[in-house]
């Protein structure tokens, strides 16, 4: 009883939660409203018994995938406004997309029709001394463990492409160059100036500029020239 009741409240939150996701105007309400679904649906796959489901739903989806969205959504200043101008325009080819897309899923589920021994199978559906993440472990590592790696190989590959069409090489900012670091002397970067008991920092021209070309460098910096190029190695 208390299970059927969980399933019912459940599902209407999820339902409610991602009619908001679509109907949201905030994109940041509907990200919120997308993480509320996801949990909803966690319940749900414990409600099933599917325990390692729930736990995925929520650490990749609610920890990775939402957030980063979040993020993004706060961080760039998109132009939503600007967006929604579009809407009217690319509505009639969205609305062909969205009927074709309902006839394909009506054709499927027209055609779907349960195996003889799917109930017996619903009620039973680990088998017997080992748990819904052993049992699901045990399959995906022994007998779907090639299409488990070329699910990873095509991951991978979208990953690389996301990184090379979105780098862009910027000519302005500085980087580091390890060989010439390694290669540096500590007489190319360090000076030993001898400070004069008594003298301040204005005396021997650590803080102070390069005195202009019209300017005398002598009258400017007391005569120390020297230790002034001496300074600015330092």
């Amino acid at each position: 009883m208390i299970a059927t009741v969980g399933f019912y409240v459940f599902a209407v939150i999820l339902l409610a939660s991602a009619t908001m996701v679509v109907t949201a105007r905030n994109p940041v309400h509907s990200v919120l409203f997308l993480i509320l679904a996801f949990f909803n649906a966690a319940a749900l796959f414990l409600l099933a018994g599917a325990e390692f489901l729930a736990l995925i739903l929520v650490i990749v989806y609610v920890g990775a995938v939402a957030v980063l969205f979040l993020f993004v959504v706060m961080m760039l200043d998109v132009n939503f406004a600007e967006m929604r101008e579009g809407l009217q325009r690319y509505a009639p080819v969205g609305l062909v997309v969205g009927l074709i897309l309902l006839s394909e899923l009506a054709l499927v589920l027209g055609g779907w029709h349960f195996a003889p021994g799917a109930i017996e199978l619903r009620m039973v559906p680990t088998p017997r001394g080992l748990t819904n993440t052993a049992a699901l472990g045990a399959i995906l590592y022994t007998r779907y463990i090639l299409l488990f790696q070329i699910a990873g190989l095509i991951l991978l590959v979208a990953m690389i492409g996301a990184i090379v069409l979105t780098l862009r090489d910027r000519r302005a900012v500085r980087r580091q160059t390890i060989a010439v670091q390694n290669a540096r002397q500590p007489a190319d970067t360090v000076a030993m100036v001898k400070v004069p008991l008594g003298a301040g920092i204005s005396e021997i021209a650590v803080l102070n500029r390069p005195a202009p070309a019209e300017a005398d460098p002598e009258a400017m910096h007391g005569g120390s020239h020297a230790r002034l190029h001496a300074a600015e190695r330092h």
